[in-house]
Formats: C-alpha cells, sequence, structure tokens
C-alpha cells in the first residue's frame, strides 16, 4: 500500500463532514508571449464568510491536481489563488481535533507535507497570488512556491498555531526563516501568536520579505499575471537575502529567554517551535519536514490542543453572537458621541468613538487645560496613525475635525449616545448624569464606563433611568477586544440593543452581564489579588506570592498588574466589593499603605523591586508555600465563579470564559477558566450548563 493510499485509509473515516476545499484548475496565457500558466483556485464553494480550510479531502483534491498539471509538458509556470477575499485559513481544525491516535497525527502532517512541497518541487516555477486572508497552511501554501505575489488589501497573514497550543506544521517552521530570517520567522510563529494571535496586513507581510511583490487589490490578479510573466521572460529578477551568517543560536537564544518570561514553560508549542526553527538552519527539506510532523502528532493529541479550540471557538463564535443581546433591529442609530471627562481613558474612548463610528464626538470637562490636553492627545494619536500608515491624510484630517471638545454639556444637546469616563464614585456619576439628562434628548442613551458601581443606583435619580447602560472598556481601549455591557434594572431592550450595535461597530467582543459588583473580569481579579495580597499580610514573601502561579503562564504576574492598574484604584475596587461580600473580599492595610505612600506599586522603574514599597507590606507569621497559595488562589476563583452563576451574572460558564480570555488576557492554551478549574479538581459539575454532559478536556 502507497503512502497515500495509507493516508487516505487513516483519515477519511476521521474527516466524513470535511467542507472540501476544492483544487479548480484552468489556463492561462501570460503576457507578452511568456506561456500558459495552470492557474489552481482554492474554493469551498462558499463566499468569504466559510474560508478555505484543508482537511485530509482537500489535500487529496489538491494533490490529484497536482498530479495531472505535473504530467503536462506544455506549461511555463503554475499559479495558485484562492477565492474572492480568502486565499487558505490553513487546515481544517474540527477535523484535527478528532483525530485519535499517533498514527493519524503523523499521518495528517506528511499528508500536508507530501501536497504542499509539489508546489515547489514540478518542472516548472510555481507562483502563489496571495489575493486575501492567508493563515496557517494557507501561508504554507504559499512559501512552499518559488514566488509570492501578494495584494495590498490582505487583512491577515499568519501562523497562528502557537496561540492554539501547535506549531506551524506543513512547512512554515523550515521554509519562512530561511525566506526572512530567524527573527523575523520568530515574529510570524511565536511572537504574533502569543500577542493575542496578532496579524499582519498585507504591506507588513511584503515588507518583511513574505512576498516578492504587492499590487493593488482592483487588478491585482492582471498584475501578479504581468509580474509572473515578467520573472518567467528575465524582465524582472527576484533576489533575496542570504540568512546563514546570521546568528541563529543568539536569535533563538533570546527568544526563548522571552518566552520563558512570558510563559514559565506553560505551554509546550512555543518552545517546539523554537526547536523547528533552529533545526531549519541546517536541515534538509526531508528532516526537516519529518521534524515538524513528529512535533505536530504531538501536539495535536494534547490537552493543549483542545484547551485551545475550546478558547478559539469561544472567541470566533459565541463573542459574535453574544447571548441575551436583544433583536439588533431595536437599536437606535447613533449620529453624534459624548464623552464625560478628559482624561486618558476618555479621550481613548474618544478616538476610538471617532474611527469606528465616524461621527462628531465631543469631550467636556470643569477643567479648560485638562479638556486641551485629552483632545489634544487623541489628535496627537491621530498624527501617530498617519505616520504609521495606518490612515491616510485626508482620513487624519477628518478624524481630527471630529474630535472636539467643550466646557459645557450643552454640546450633548444632539447627541444619542453620552458615555461618563469620570471617577469611580457614585455620587460624582449622579450628578453626572443628572447635568447630562437635563440637556439631552429622551432617547439619548446614557452609558457608564464604571468598573465596580451599580448601575441601577447610579440612574435611580434620573427621568429615563430606562436609557442607562454599562458600557465597561479595558485599558488600553483600542487594544483590549472586551467590552463588559451592564444591564440595570430598568435597562430597556432599545437601549441594550443600541449598546450592542454600537460595540460590534467599534470592533469590540460584547458580553451581557447583570449589574452585579464588578461585573465579571474585576471581580474576578480583585478575589485573585486579594488572595495574594492576603498571603503576603500573613507572612508570605512578596517575591513567592508574586510568582507561585507563574505556572499557568498568565500575560502578567499579580503585583506587576497592580503596577499597571494603579495600587489607588485595585484598593478601591477592594474597598466596593468588601462593602458588597465582606466574608470575601478583604481591604489589606498594607495595601492601604501602599495607596497613602504614594507610590506606584513595588516595583522600581527598572523593574526591580522596591525596597521601600516591599517594606510596606508587614506582616504575620503564617507564610504560603507557593503551592499552597496556587491552591488557595484557584479555589477562590472556583467559589467565585459558583457565586455568579448562582448571582445569574452572565447566563453560562462559557461567558466568564470569555471575559477572562478578552478582558484579562487567561491564556488560550488553558482553555477557559472553568474547564480548567474543572480539570483540576477545583470544581464540580456546578460549572456545566443544562444537557451538557462535560466541558472540553
Amino acid at each position: 500500500m502507497s503512502n497515500l493510499e495509507t493516508w487516505r485509509s487513516l483519515l477519511s473515516e476521521r474527516n466524513a463532514a470535511e467542507v472540501v476545499t476544492k483544487a479548480l484548475v484552468r489556463d492561462v496565457e501570460l503576457p507578452g508571449g511568456a506561456g500558459t500558466m495552470a492557474l489552481i483556485t482554492l474554493d469551498n464553494g462558499f463566499d468569504h464568510t466559510k474560508p478555505n480550510t484543508f482537511g485530509p479531502h482537500g489535500l487529496f483534491a489538491l494533490n490529484g491536481a497536482l498530479s495531472e498539471i505535473a504530467a503536462r509538458t506544455d506549461l511555463a509556470a503554475v499559479g495558485v489563488i484562492g477565492k474572492p477575499f480568502i486565499f487558505a485559513v490553513g487546515a481544517d481544525l474540527t477535523g484535527a481535533a478528532k483525530l485519535a491516535t499517533r498514527e493519524e497525527a503523523l499521518a495528517i502532517g506528511a499528508l500536508g507535507h507530501h501536497v504542499f512541497r509539489r508546489l515547489g518541487e514540478l518542472a516548472v516555477p510555481s507562483f502563489a497570488f496571495v489575493n486575501g486572508a492567508a493563515m496557517g497552511g494557507g501561508l504554507e501554501i504559499a512559501l512552499h512556491c518559488t514566488y509570492r505575489t501578494i495584494s495590498a488589501g490582505v487583512p491577515a497573514v499568519a501562523l497562528p498555531e502557537c496561540f492554539l497550543g501547535l506549531v506551524p506544521g506543513w512547512g512554515g517552521t523550515q521554509l519562512l526563516p530561511r525566506l526572512i530570517g530567524p527573527a523575523n520567522a520568530i515574529k510570524l510563529v511565536i511572537d504574533n501568536p502569543l500577542a493575542q494571535n496578532r496579524m499582519l496586513k498585507g504591506a507588513q507581510a511584503f515588507e518583511l520579505g513574505v512576498a516578492d511583490a504587492m499590487f493593488e487589490p482592483a487588478d491585482f490578479l492582471e498584475e501578479s499575471l504581468r509580474w509572473a510573466a515578467r520573472v518567467l521572460q528575465g524582465e524582472e529578477t527576484v533576489t533575496r537575502p542570504d540568512h546563514t551568517a546570521t546568528d541563529w543560536d543568539k536569535v533563538i537564544g533570546d527568544a526563548r529567554f522571552l518566552v520563558d518570561l512570558k510563559l514559565h514553560g506553560a505551554s509546550p508549542a512555543p518552545y517546539r517551535a523554537l526547536d523547528l526553527i533552529a533545526l531549519a538552519r541546517t536541515a534538509g527539506r526531508d528532516e526537516g519536514f519529518a521534524a515538524e510532523d513528529e512535533a505536530l502528532a504531538d501536539l495535536l493529541l494534547g490537552d493543549e490542543l483542545r484547551a485551545g479550540l475550546y478558547s478559539f471557538d469561544l472567541v470566533q463564535k459565541r463573542a459574535k453572537r453574544p447571548t441575551g443581546a436583544p433583536d439588533a433591529a431595536l437599536a437606535r442609530k447613533v449620529t453624534k458621541v459624548g464623552v464625560v471627562g478628559a482624561g486618558l481613558m476618555a479621550s481613548q474612548m474618544a478616538l476610538l468613538f471617532a474611527r469606528r463610528l465616524e461621527v462628531p464626538v465631543v469631550l467636556t470637562d470643569l477643567d479648560q487645560a485638562r479638556l486641551d490636553k485629552g483632545v489634544a492627545y487623541a489628535h496627537a494619536e491621530i498624527g501617530k496613525l498617519l505616520a504609521k500608515g495606518r490612515v491616510s491624510a485626508d482620513q487624519a484630517n477628518r478624524l481630527t475635525a471630529l474630535i472636539t471638545g467643550s466646557l459645557t454639556k450643552d454640546a450633548f444637546a444632539d447627541a444619542d449616545f453620552v458615555i461618563e469616563a469620570v471617577f469611580e464614585d457614585l455620587a460624582v456619576k449622579k450628578q453626572v448624569f443628572a447635568e447630562v439628562e437635563a440637556v439631552v434628548s429622551d432617547t439619548c442613551v446614557l452609558a457608564t464606563n464604571t468598573s465596580s458601581l451599580s448601575l441601577t443606583e447610579m440612574g435611580e435619580r434620573l427621568a429615563h433611568p430606562e436609557r442607562l447602560v454599562g458600557f465597561h472598556f479595558f485599558n488600553p481601549v483600542a487594544v483590549m477586544p472586551l467590552l463588559e455591557i451592564g444591564r440595570g434594572a430598568a435597562t430597556d431592550d432599545a437601549t441594550l440593543a443600541t449598546a450592542f450595535a454600537v460595540g460590534r461597530t467599534l470592533r469590540k467582543s460584547a458580553v451581557l452581564v447583570k449589574d452585579a459588583p464588578a461585573f465579571v473580569v474585576n471581580r474576578l481579579l480583585t478575589r485573585f489579588m486579594g488572595e495574594v495580597i492576603t498571603a503576603v499580610d500573613e507572612g508570605t514573601p512578596l517575591e513567592v506570592a508574586e510568582h507561585a502561579l507563574d505556572e499557568l503562564g498568565l500575560p502578567i504576574t499579580p503585583f506587576a498588574l497592580l503596577q499597571l492598574v494603579g495600587p489607588a484604584v485595585g484598593l478601591h475596587v477592594a474597598e466596593t466589593l468588601h462593602e458588597a461580600f465582606p466574608d470575601r473580599f478583604r481591604v489589606s492595610a498594607n495595601l492601604t499603605r501602599l495607596v497613602e505612600s504614594g507610590k506606584p506599586g513595588v516595583y522600581l522603574p527598572d523593574f526591580s523591586l522596591d525596597p521601600e514599597a516591599v517594606a510596606l507590606f508587614t506582616g504575620g507569621s503564617s507564610p504560603s508555600t507557593a503551592e499552597q497559595l496556587r491552591r488557595r488562589v484557584l479555589a477562590a476563583l472556583a467559589e467565585e465563579i459558583h457565586l455568579m452563576l448562582d448571582e445569574g451574572v452572565v447566563t453560562a460558564p462559557q461567558d466568564i470564559d470569555l471575559c477572562m480570555i478578552l478582558g484579562a488576557g487567561w491564556p488560550f492554551h488553558l482553555g477557559g477558566i472553568t474547564p480548567y478549574l474543572d480539570r483540576n479538581g477545583y470544581s464540580a459539575s456546578r460549572f456545566l450548563p443544562p444537557g451538557v454532559a462535560s466541558l472540553p478536556a
């Protein structure tokens, strides 16, 4: 039995429901008499909302097309392009999760290598015309080709496998470092996936050398074919840097150090990827691809992939269809936005509203200097976007004109949506909304960016409390994808629908939360921080407490997080939650002393511990070990999640998982906080929604 027959036998049944991406071949006569190109179009038969992916059947289809092409002697070249707006986005992960044996896992890696490498080993040159999103195996197809062009309109180029607990397994770790150098390859393979799965635009990929030429979307294929003809006729020469002289050991060593700082060994995939990139320096294709097969097989059968796919499903599906959101048809149109306050958070929000909604945004404040500073910040950020090429000069001018300031709230008279971003004090916010309500229309949505206060209490003196809604951003506003939308006791469906519609336009993932103290993320983070600080108060050395949970691979340590949000903010939220739940949330006298000292946290600017700040954490004689503290924190989080679900803060455990992934950086590879706690014995079936037997392993 041949390898192909063996792979077909092993894999076909596991992927019976695969949406097959077909390889449609047509002949194209190249300009200038350069000859005939067999152009393969990758197309699964659906529009761009269902991207091309590759399971076994799709790989066999491409292999069959390549076999027919290889038998021809009349061709000058072979080309590959995707359907409109999509090149290909990689492996069919739904099928990959069904692989049950190591033999099957090895087979899917070997099959992908066998098919894709044929593109680089044909008797004629091959050209990838990357016309749309190219991710994972989709990018690897292009890397196997002799030459690549890319559209300037491509929205996403990425190798996201490490984000999900895998490695690029169809040639990416071997071909990319040789093409663009190990440092740039590490950026695509490891750094970007670990930075919330950052994607490159087409122009950025071209600048890195992933593609040899870039053309505008309107005539992309025509220009690509002309370029290919010039290459074939020797009129266009493609030169690429030689990266063999690069100090690969230093590049790999530096990257390993940074991965250690971020993950502390918690996720195996980035480390395997680094090993493979290091191997690419000397390995031939057979050796390098075989090593990818082995790594892919190990990771495909691990818990981390299942956990990563659970997380991926949350952010790709549940986040786009928020549970409990009213009918979108109820949403009111927003033609102007008001922002109360002109501090950093308010200025960030103003810029985001202007960029995404493209409507006038006016900030107000009581002080002219503060107002001018806030408007100037937003305008300066627009200047940075222009300098980076993120907006055109015309767009920058338009955005700048949209963001203005006013010392009076009369400027909100014709606003449809007004959000406050003032000090986290209930009396202050009540006063703000009383003043706003006096000048706006009866249907203007009043939104609060509160992170901990009661919406119902905030609106109790309003004439129309039904139009008050929680609209809680996370900092930095432009970067963090989560938006907690809070429903007060009086909030009506039209207000809520408008809030969700605005959130979608802002490109945020919105989760509906009940009007409960600190909603989801801040409540859990405060419980987490409270347990860590309490342990220090009891005598646990601060250094031990700071690193007790490193093995989880969290994006930031507890006291570094405290420094980021500010001790005063942390103390204020702790006090708010202590008032609501005194038996579980305490106010640390040591933290109070830190705030009173005026210090920004326990770290100095060089990230070393500040001895004076550490000395403020005096304490008891009952220290915990790192393991004891880790167990204590996880048990506390499990308890708090149980209580939040009992209270109906969200509709299901998956919403808590989504909030923690998008708002707190809970690691993708852990698969959501609730299944992680279940897997590790910190909870029982109380996390499971009705009718569900178990959460993903």
